[in-house]
C-alpha cells in the first residue's frame, strides 16, 4: 500500500504532536506515583492545560488560547524570570491550519499521577496523545486520548483523564488452576502471565508478556498493529504471526512498529512511506516482516527505537543502524537523504553505544566511556 500524500502533507500531520515520543523511560520510583510533565503543545490534543491538569475546555471540548509560562532561574540565581511560549489553539476563529493566539497565561508545573496504594511503576511510555505505565508486578495502566483504541480499554473513549488498568492478560482457568492466559475476548490462548515491556506510537500501543508474546492495540490504518488488516484494535490483541518467536523488545513510531526476538532478528510492520520499515521500498506491511538486510547478517540486535518515521537498532557489539525519514538528519548519517534499508551510523572514534532512544524527529545514543 503506497501513500498518495506528499511529504509536506505528512509534515503537517506530524506537527500535530511534535513533542511526542515513543521512547520508554525507565525508572525506579520510591513510591506509588508517577511524576509527569504537562505538555505545552495543545494543538495535538482536545484538552487545555490548567494548573498542570488536562481538562476539557468549557462545554465545547475545544482548547482555548493560552500562553504557557514557565518559571526559571537565570545563570546567576539572582532572580526568577518568566518565559512565555505560545500554545496553539482553535477557538474564536482559529483552525489547525490557521491557529490564533491570545494573551492569556497559564502555569503548567509538573503534576503527579496518583495510582492505588502499593503500586510501584517501573516504566512509562508516551505516545502522540496517550500514556502507558507498567508496574513492577507486570500490570499496565493507560490514560489520555483513546479514540482509536490505543488505551486498550475496549472502546473509543476520547478522554480518559485518570489511569485505567488495561486488561492485557486475562487469566485462563482450567480445572481450577491457572495455566496460560486468554485475550481479546476470542478465546485466544497467549503465553505469559504478566507484561514486561510497553511501547506507545502515535495512536497505537504494544506490550510484551513475560513469555515473549506480542500484543498490540489502537489505530491500524497502516497495518501498525500487525493483525493483517487496517482495522483498529480496541483491546490488546495477540500478534499470532509472531507465535513461536520470543519477542524481547518493541518500539512504535507514528505509523509503524518494530520488534526484536531472542535470536536478535528484527521484524517490522505498518506504514512505510519513507522506508521506516527497513525492508526496501515503501510498501506498507500488514503483518510482521523480517528485516533481511545484508549489513545485519552477522549482527545480533539487542534494542530497537522508533521515531515518527525513522527507526534505529543497537547490536550486541555496540553498533547502531538507522533507516527511514531523514529530513532533519535524524539518521545520523551526515546527510538528509531517506534510507529504506539499515545503514550503520559511524560513531566518533569508534565509540561503542550502550543505549539508544528516538524522539519524533531526532535520535540519541549513550556511549560507553573508554
Amino acid at each position: 500500500m503506497k501513500s498518495n500524500v506528499d511529504e509536506s502533507d505528512q509534515m503537517q500531520a506530524d506537527e500535530t504532536s511534535p513533542g511526542s515520543s515513543s521512547m520508554s523511560l525507565q525508572g525506579s520510583p520510591q513510591n506509588n506515583v508517577v511524576p509527569t510533565l504537562a505538555k505545552a503543545n495543545l494543538s495535538a490534543s482536545p484538552f487545555k492545560s490548567t494548573s498542570g491538569l488536562l481538562m476539557s475546555s468549557k462545554q465545547t471540548g475545544r482548547p482555548s488560547h493560552r500562553n504557557l509560562i514557565c518559571k526559571t532561574s537565570d545563570s546567576k540565581g539572582a532572580e526568577e524570570v518568566l518565559k512565555k511560549r505560545k500554545v496553539v489553539s482553535f477557538e474564536d476563529g482559529g483552525s489547525p491550519e490557521n491557529p490564533t493566539a491570545s494573551e492569556d497565561n497559564v502555569f503548567a508545573p509538573p503534576c503527579v499521577v496518583n495510582l492505588d496504594p502499593g503500586i510501584r511503576i517501573r516504566s512509562v511510555a508516551a505516545g502522540g496523545r496517550h500514556t502507558l505505565a507498567l508496574s513492577d508486578a507486570g500490570r499496565v495502566w493507560g490514560w489520555g486520548y483513546g479514540g482509536e483504541g490505543q488505551l486498550g480499554l475496549g472502546s473509543r473513549m476520547r478522554i480518559v483523564s485518570s489511569p485505567q488498568e488495561i486488561p492485557c492478560i486475562i487469566p485462563a482457568v482450567h480445572d481450577g488452576t491457572r495455566s496460560e492466559s486468554a485475550t481479546d475476548g476470542m478465546n485466544v490462548t497467549v503465553p505469559g502471565s504478566y507484561v514486561k515491556a510497553i511501547a506507545c506510537g502515535g495512536r497505537h500501543s504494544a506490550v510484551i508478556t513475560d513469555a515473549g508474546s506480542l500484543l498490540t492495540f489502537g489505530w491500524g490504518l497502516y497495518g501498525q498493529v500487525g493483525q493483517g488488516s487496517t482495522e483498529d484494535e480496541l483491546s490488546p490483541s495477540y500478534v499470532s504471526s509472531m507465535g513461536g518467536l520470543h519477542v524481547t523488545d518493541v518500539a512504535a513510531g507514528l505509523w509503524h512498529t518494530l520488534c526484536i526476538t531472542e535470536s536478535g532478528d528484527i521484524y517490522a510492520f505498518g506504514g512505510n512511506q519513507f522506508g521506516q520499515l527497513g525492508v526496501g521500498g515503501n510498501q506498507a506491511e500488514m503483518c510482521p516482516r523480517l528485516i533481511d538486510a545484508p549489513l545485519l547478517e552477522d549482527e545480533r540486535t539487542v534494542a530497537v527505537a522508533c521515531g515518527a518515521r525513522h527507526s534505529v537498532v543497537l547490536t550486541g557489539t555496540g553498533k547502531v543502524f538507522s533507516w527511514g525519514w531523514n529530513k532533519y538528519g535524524q539518521l545520523g548519517l551526515g546527510d538528509s537523504n531517506n534510507r529504506d534499508l539499515p545503514v550503520q551510523v559511524t560513531m566518533n572514534d569508534g565509540e561503542r553505544v550502550a543505549r539508544i532512544a528516538c524522539g519524533w524527529w531526532h535520535t540519541l545514543a549513550a556511549v560507553l566511556v573508554k
